[in-house]
């Protein structure tokens, strides 16, 4: 039977019988970290749909259907996946436009989109994002979920203020006395039930928007199934798709570093597609990874299974329509608490200590702080880290275009001339390259000495051809030594090739 990530069988069986099963404080520790993240969910879906421009339940059924499927075709255990902002932003001017139907059609051809580039492998190219990029990726996310609170703590009733320090009080003292349950989930219960009892007005979950009273049914999107909606929904479907993807590798890469374990990217890619087009037939309005929610899951609550990710989609369902008038008294206070001390433990507090920025390179602090700019100033996370990448490639091709010395020795006699080059070269440090030679005061034979170099592209080719053209015009000779296997085989499949004269 293949092994692949994307084989039936092994998808669906798992290397192993899971923990939960066997261990009780595991069970426990998924049970309660599921129920956190439903409650925290909530009023996150509810006004990621009023971005969106549609019904709250339309988001909520999405937070269900994408935790739920997830957790069982997603590569990253624990890992959380519901309706985002990021992918509000992207269909609500389809919304607006064509009308909800379209937004579906989207949001499953979004999901079609990911299969594809997942089984395409584009999850490798997760390893071209660099370091500096991942850590200002994670600084304007922690930037971004605190900014989201901004507005739940400006033109409030004065309350909302001791309930807020209350709940962070609860969330920093909590632990130390027992970790058994969740310190959010503890917040949340007690500062609700002080609410309620005493009759403080307060904004509440409620306020929010209704919640649903009955499970999504599947269906298929009230659209005409024509070209000219395809042409429509195709380009929304594509940035949805890649705004999801980006977002989901990156928090994937995240939670990996997090919990010292690896995960599948490819099924990843391929389960969030899944994970869409699934939600795209319930009517849901699609979504990707949640850093905040995983957050709440993986650091704050500390799981590390897929059952935490199927209750979290479970419970959410369970409280909205079961318990929805109890959940509607939820003070919304606490659950930003619950948000800005997620906030605060996502931020890299290390990268901005003033120790690490004397030891790191300008480059890289400067990358890092373009990252955070761009999705900051966006609020796209997909284009910081598109930008952040760029950056860090440019810097990167600057300080190795240095790295290529050209160092002459010229024979007693005087008949000759070694020219040693040592580095890299590519198209930024091959373009120097030319000039580092005395055309008209050298002897007539020329050696250059390539064992300490590396040829990169047809860049160099071409530069070295410029080189011995330069020279062949005094008739002086050039012998070219030392290349390795690679390098030779590059010269010798371009030199000669690359310009007119031959």
């Amino acid at each position: 039977m293949s092994s692949s990530p994307l084989s039936p069988a092994a998808w669906l069986r798992g290397s192993r019988r899971p923990t939960w099963l066997s261990d009780p404080k595991v069970l426990r520790t998924e049970v309660l970290a599921g129920l956190v993240v439903a409650l925290a969910l909530i009023p996150e879906a509810i006004s990621f749909s009023v971005i969106a421009g549609v019904d709250p339940a339309i988001g909520l059924f999405a937070s269900f259907t994408m935790a739920v499927t997830i957790a069982i075709v997603g590569g990253r255990p624990a890992m959380i996946s519901a309706a985002t902002g990021a992918v509000a932003l992207v269909i609500a001017p389809l919304n607006r436009e064509h009308g909800f139907g379209y937004l579906v059609a989207a949001v499953i051809l979004a999901g079609v989109i990911q299969i594809v580039l997942g089984a395409l492998g584009v999850a490798k190219l997760m390893r071209f994002v660099p370091r500096s990029v991942m850590v200002g990726f994670v600084n304007s996310l922690a930037i971004l979920i605190f900014m989201a609170q901004v507005p739940e703590m400006t033109d409030v009733p004065w309350p909302v203020y001791p309930l807020m320090a209350a709940g962070l009080a609860l969330m920093v003292f909590f632990p130390k006395v027992t970790k058994v349950i969740p310190a959010p989930l503890v917040s949340i219960v007690i500062l609700t039930v002080i609410t309620v009892a005493a009759g403080i007005a307060v904004p509440t979950v409620g306020d929010k928007g209704k919640l649903p009273s009955s499970l999504p049914v599947p269906g298929l999107p009230d659209v005409p199934f024509t070209l000219d909606t395809l042409t429509t929904v195709a380009p929304y479907a594509l940035a949805m798709a890649l705004v999801g993807l980006m977002e989901s590798l990156m928090t994937a890469k995240l939670v990996d570093d997090i919990t010292d374990t690896h995960s599948s990217k490819t099924r990843e890619s391929v389960g969030q597609g899944i994970a869409n087009i699934v939600t795209g037939f319930f009517g849901g309005m699609g979504g990707c990874a949640m850093i905040g929610q995983t957050m709440i899951n993986v650091r704050v609550s500390g799981a590390r299974t897929r059952l935490s990710t199927f209750l979290a989609g479970a419970f959410l369902m369970v409280l909205c329509v079961v318990f929805g008038p109890v959940v509607s008294d939820i003070p919304m206070a606490v659950l930003v608490a619950v948000m800005v001390m997620v906030s605060v433990g996502t931020f890299d507090w290390h990268s901005i200590a003033p120790k690490t920025l004397k030891r790191m390179p300008a480059g890289e602090i400067t990358v890092m702080l373009i990252t955070v700019a761009c999705v900051v100033a966006t609020h796209n996370l997909a284009i910081g880290v598109v930008v952040g990448s760029i950056t860090a490639m440019v810097v990167f091709a600057k300080r190795v275009a240095h790295l290529a010395e050209v160092t002459a020795v010229t024979d007693p006699d005087g008949t000759s001339v070694i020219y040693r080059v040592t580095g890299e070269l590519f198209f930024a440090s091959s373009n120097d390259l030319v000039g580092r030679f005395d055309y008209a005061g050298d002897p007539d034979k020329v050696v250059i000495d390539l064992s300490a170099a590396h040829i990169w592209d047809a860049s160099s080719v071409a530069g070295l051809d410029a080189i011995e053209t330069k020279y062949a015009q005094r008739g002086k000779t050039v012998r070219i030594t030392g290349l390795n296997e690679p390098s030779a085989r590059i010269h010798d499949t371009l030199s000669g090739e690359l310009s007119g004269h031959h």
